[in-house]
């Protein structure tokens, strides 16, 4: 099917106008994201999720210029002022400024010294202005018939007249436009410092005195502009030079020396410039430049924290987690393997109690009794001090390991209902170490408890939009757990949550029904929860998993309405549902070297881009794509910043990743800095990449460690 705006987003998105339809209309029809990309690829031509979501951002976004245009026209038509050439530009208008720029003059508007002067008559005097009428007569001249009880004098009708025309210039849609124009291609930003502002750290000495073409101008240094602004520390405009102005308005408002009336427009243009035109300029120059950096440090946070989400679990640990603190302790959690809490406890070996022989001997007997093999540590305070304990603790001690974990957010969940409901018998201070913990075991099942704002993995996420932030971060959570897939018996609320078709109140029934009934035996026998609908049970089965139960092909990615073609592939294939994964991939091998996916997929009654992810996951059923990246490190001893020299090669790991570069965990207090310029040429580093670094210079004084990329 089309739709109205198949060809604009195709264009756009260098994409065929049919994908873009059939796409659109899926999404209309109730279909989710993730479920149009693994499962209706037939339907978009292979379109990925990505590709999808901007389609919906883009078709948003072209309805929400029609719904403006069609509420423009209505007031327009209203006043009695549509005419045909307006409507045809309203119509060919394709964003929203550009609609704003044509509705401008007829904005019902406050009362000013245009309307008031419009009001006493001066409109036809004006419009002799903008004409520049060429008569025998002086502007004064003219002016005497409109002098009256509401304008005393010639001078007053003329400066009425004036302020009528200065309006109508500042609001003409073509002078906007290209005056906007000019200030985004040549205006220069500038800060400077306020006076008396305090600054004592010298967070915006960079700003004091700062100038910027509006073109060149980074997202980061507009974030930070517009921070300073706020604290009152900085004093910023916008510059835009006067040929660039003028030139935009004498194109449509041109002076005539032959007319009586050229100085009155001369005068006319030098005040709709300065008190109504650039002003508004700048301010939507500093609106874009805004939207555009908050869209960048929201992209920026968004691929940390997908990056993040698909850092590989490390399963079959028994796991000791500590959140690091001194005056309260340290707070310590035991897991086994299935995040079962074993055992508590609270320690104090830093500052001011010092107990740090006692705190060894309860940490070795932990140890000892639940056989643990490996300690997970938050990075916050006192986390690196914490560090010496669990080396400490690890050096003779084989097979056992210890690694540092980002705690943001774990004071969220701790505090949460959630966390109330699922460890209702511990302190809150206690939950935090058990998150740090779980964390190792299941980034993504952890940190789906916790909003992702709160998981800090970008920049200036408390400046940005908070409701787009929200909705790139929760598309982020989404795209990431149907990716992985869910185990239905074992997920909690949070995780269900983010399923495709789910949501929270339908997560709750599910454990709900779940705790009642027992296990699910079947994704078939999900549809028997409360309010689980068949389109629900649709767009969310797929990324279901139910291990070990009646049908062997719960356990994978392949959607129930696929099963008879996979049980049809097997029997060609001449396998029973009981072979092994070994004699699977023989067979199904063999039978792709003889026979033509397309062709196999015509016998089969199915596409070859379903085929080919059911022949995947019988395969490699239920494989977790986060099995693919690096593990983390695993450390057993510490290093300090004394420890560190020039020239030296670490390991690290990508803890955060920001415009300038990315700060990288080498195993000390501090993480290192290897800025963007040390990168080979297109190197994108993501969070929690294992990579090897160089130390290029240690300043232990300003705690500040700059990386290098080691040279082969």
């Amino acid at each position: 099917m089309t739709t109205r705006y198949d060809q604009k987003i195709a264009a756009l998105l260098k994409l065929r106008p049919a994908q873009v339809g059939a796409t659109i209309e899926l999404l209309d029809t109730g279909n989710t994201l993730p479920f149009i990309a693994r499962y209706r690829k037939e339907i978009t031509g292979g379109l990925d999720e990505d590709q999808i979501r901007r389609i919906l951002e883009s078709a948003t976004r072209l309805r929400a210029v029609d719904e403006r245009r069609d509420t423009i026209i209505a007031s327009i038509e209203e006043q009695g002022l549509l005419t045909p050439e307006l409507q045809g530009q309203i119509a060919a208008a394709d964003t929203l400024t550009e609609l704003e720029d044509l509705y401008q003059p007829f904005k019902p508007k406050r009362r000013t010294r245009a309307s008031i002067a419009r009001d006493r008559g001066l409109q036809p005097l004006a419009d002799l202005i903008v004409a520049q009428a060429r008569v025998n007569q002086t502007a004064e001249q003219l002016a005497v018939p409109f002098v009256s009880e509401a304008v005393p004098t010639v001078e007053d009708a003329l400066a009425g007249a004036r302020d009528i025309v200065a309006e109508t210039i500042s609001e003409h849609a073509d002078v906007r436009g290209q005056t906007r124009l000019k200030a985004m291609r040549f205006g220069l930003l500038r800060a400077h410092k306020t006076k008396d502002a305090k600054d004592d750290k010298g967070v915006y000495q960079l700003y004091y005195e700062f100038e910027y073409r509006v073109d060149r101008i980074k997202p980061y240094q507009v974030m930070a502009i517009n921070r300073g602004e706020a604290e009152k520390v900085l004093r910023v405009s916008l510059d835009v030079a006067e040929r660039d102005w003028r030139q935009a308005i004498e194109t449509v408002f041109r002076p005539d020396r032959r007319s009586p009336l050229v100085e009155q427009l001369e005068l006319a243009i030098e005040d709709a410039a300065k008190r109504l035109l650039l002003p508004a300029i700048e301010r939507d120059v500093r609106a874009a430049l805004t939207e555009q950096a908050e869209d960048h440090a929201i992209a920026v946070f968004a691929t940390n924290l997908r990056n993040l989400l698909n850092q590989p679990p490390l399963t079959g640990h028994t796991v000791l987690g500590i959140d690091p603190g001194f005056r309260t302790g340290c707070k310590v959690a035991v897991i086994d393997p299935t995040g079962r809490v074993l055992a508590t406890e609270t320690i104090y070996p830093h500052e001011p109690q010092r107990r740090w022989n006692d705190t060894l001997r309860t940490l070795a007997a932990l140890v000892e009794r639940f056989g643990v093999t490996l300690i997970a540590i938050g990075n916050g305070t006192a986390s690196r001090e914490t560090e010496q304990l669990a080396a400490e603790l690890t050096r003779n001690r084989e097979g056992l390991h210890y690694l540092m974990v980002s705690e943001a957010g774990a004071s969220v969940y701790s505090a949460s209902p959630l966390a109330r409901a699922e460890l209702p018998d511990l302190d809150v201070t206690l939950r935090g170490a058990v998150s740090i913990a779980r964390r190792v075991m299941d980034p993504l099942a952890e940190l789906v408890k916790i909003e992702p704002k709160a998981i800090g993995v970008g920049m200036y996420q408390h400046d940005v939009n908070q409701k787009r932030l929200s909705e790139a971060l929760d598309s982020v959570v989404e795209t990431v757990v149907n990716r992985v897939g869910v185990d239905v018996n074992t997920a909690s609320p949070a995780l269900l949550t983010h399923v495709a078709g789910i949501g929270p109140k339908l997560a709750e029934r599910i454990v709900s029904y779940r705790n009642e009934n027992g296990a699910f035996r079947s994704r078939k026998a999900l549809q028997q929860v409360p309010g689980l609908g068949p389109k629900a049970y649709e767009q969310a089965a797929g990324f279901l998993r139910i291990r070990e139960g009646d049908e062997l092909l719960d356990a994978s990615a392949i959607h129930p309405e696929s099963y008879h073609v996979a049980r049809a592939l097997l029997q060609r294939a001449g396998l029973t549902r009981t072979a092994s994964l070994a004699e699977r991939e023989a067979a199904l091998d063999d039978l792709q070297s003889r026979v033509p996916l397309d062709v196999l997929a015509a016998e089969l009654g199915t596409g070859i881009p379903t085929l080919t992810d059911i022949l995947e996951q019988l395969i490699r059923p239920g494989r977790d794509p986060r099995a693919d990246l690096p593990a983390p490190i695993l450390r057993s001893d510490v290093l300090s910043m004394d420890d560190l020299l020039p020239g030296m090669r670490l390991y690290g790991t990508v803890r955060n990743v920001v415009d300038f570069g990315a700060f990288v965990d080498i195993g000390v207090k501090q993480d290192g800095l290897l800025h963007r310029s040390q990168l080979p040429p297109g190197y994108v580093l993501n969070l929690g990449d294992v990579i090897q670094v160089e130390i290029l210079n240690v300043e232990k004084e300003r705690g500040r460690i700059s990386l290098g990329w080691p040279m082969v």
